[in-house]
């Protein structure tokens, strides 16, 4: 059974879904109009930039039901290109939800992307925590998936494993991309979390999750945001790619650093010190 919240302000609820089953969708919030527009920006910028590229994981050919070649499209940083997604980042329907879930106040950007599942060859994803890829001391990171068209199990919606989130950290294999063992995990061991367009998902990056393959005859075009607390440090320099990450999307920085142009960030230096 899907933990829902269709209430998008009802700030309890979803700090409630979430912390008892490491996920929530909160439904329509943002309308079909939004999401329609959002969904034909990144289309668009797609077809611009990304012709011809896949970004399919190499263990998706290990998710049964994966033969044949399977495909998919994904791109980092949207808000550098368009400003729809400048703004849904500090919307405030979306940053209290999202603080909500956290439990926290202040909420950081780590990154975003943007990915499309073309018809019929949408690759899926094996089951994992994202964990793997940025760890945090806290583990108070989350992805928050924001459905820009409807999502239904044939179009290899989000699936995850509820309350997952409470075993910690699992052995990952890094081969193919950091997965979790199909045999141990297979992907119909996880709940299809079935959305309309408008709807968000968001889960911790400790809930075990992944997708299947888009079946449909039309493509699955989601927007990620995943965000943290920013008292929660990084324990390794993976994944410092991503441009806008340590952004303050809500509240502020608890312990402010300033960088000037050229220069590391220097604790407790007089701004005065700090040339550009």
């Amino acid at each position: 059974m899907t933990t829902v919240v269709s209430t998008p302000t009802d700030r309890a609820a979803i700090r409630e879904a979430y912390q008892s089953d490491g996920y929530v969708l909160v439904k329509g919030l943002i309308s079909p109009e939004e999401a329609r527009g959002m969904r034909q920006e990144v289309h668009d910028l797609f077809q611009r930039v990304l012709t011809g590229r896949n970004g399919a994981w190499g263990s998706a050919r290990k998710v049964a039901g994966a033969e044949g070649k399977q495909e998919l499209q994904g791109m980092h940083d949207l808000q550098f290109y368009s400003a729809v997604f400048s703004r849904m980042l500090v919307d405030s329907r979306f940053v209290d939800a999202a603080a909500a879930a956290l439990g926290v106040e202040n909420l950081q950007l780590h990154h975003t992307k943007a990915f499309v599942k073309p018809s019929e060859r949408g690759a899926p994803f094996p089951l994992h925590q994202d964990y793997p890829f940025f760890p945090h001391t806290l583990h108070r990171v989350a992805a928050c998936i924001f459905h820009l068209d409807d999502a239904p199990e044939e179009k290899g919606c989000v699936t995850v494993i509820p309350r997952s989130h409470n075993l910690g950290p699992l052995q990952h294999t890094e081969e193919g991309n950091w997965h979790l063992s199909p045999d141990e995990w297979p992907i119909s061991r996880a709940e299809p979390i079935e959305a309309d367009a408008g709807d968000v998902l968001v889960f911790s990056y400790l809930t075990v999750h992944g997708s299947g393959v888009n079946r449909s005859q039309e493509a699955r075009t989601t927007w990620l945001v995943q965000v943290r607390d920013p008292a929660d440090k990084p324990t390794s320099d993976a994944h410092t790619f991503s441009r806008g990450q340590g952004m303050i999307i809500r509240g502020r920085d608890p312990e402010p650093t300033y960088t000037a142009p050229g220069r590391a960030p220097q604790r407790d230096e007089p701004n005065d010190a700090i040339r550009s």
